[in-house]
């Protein structure tokens, strides 16, 4: 590579819990760059996450993502004019990153009135192994042990 490696950008941890993974799931929620009403959103997840489930909401957001980070995933390579699905482990930065776009992204999907309500179902959905994003992990992980033949290729 010609060019140096871009310097990682650190993170401020959140006002109300002092971590700096809910930034990053709040950075990623946003759009329009509206950080308040994201904050906003995440909080009341948050809160009806806890009536939800009768748990602590900030520690059952923390076991979901923990459950539908994946280990594994599948990349396709080009060999020899045929296209390969390979196995391969994923980085600790970027699980933790598709972890929160899937729980972000099957919360959106979910049907309800509000965006926190729907988060806050997916959290609980999620924290109990249940849900969208758990679903998905699965397959992931299914599609990787089918496929797990061609690891010698690696990429």
């Amino acid at each position: 590579m010609r060019k140096a490696k871009p310097k990682k950008r650190i993170l401020l941890p959140d006002p109300k819990f002092n971590d700096a993974m809910v930034t990053r799931f709040v950075n990623m929620m946003m759009w329009n760059g509206k950080k308040s009403v994201s904050y906003r959103i995440f909080y009341d997840a948050v809160e009806m996450a806890t009536d939800m489930a009768k748990e602590d909401g900030y520690e059952l957001w923390k076991k979901a993502l923990n459950n539908i980070m994946p280990a594994v995933e599948v990349r396709s390579r080009r060999i020899g004019g045929s296209t390969f699905q390979i196995p391969t482990e994923i980085r600790p930065e970027r699980r933790v990153s598709v972890g929160m776009k899937w729980l972000i992204g099957y919360s959106r999907k979910r049907s309800g009135k509000s965006m926190a309500f729907k988060l806050a179902s997916e959290i609980v959905a999620a924290s109990k192994n249940e849900g969208a994003a758990v679903k998905k992990k699965d397959e992931t992980h299914r599609m990787a042990e089918a496929n797990k033949a061609f690891a010698h290729f690696k990429l």
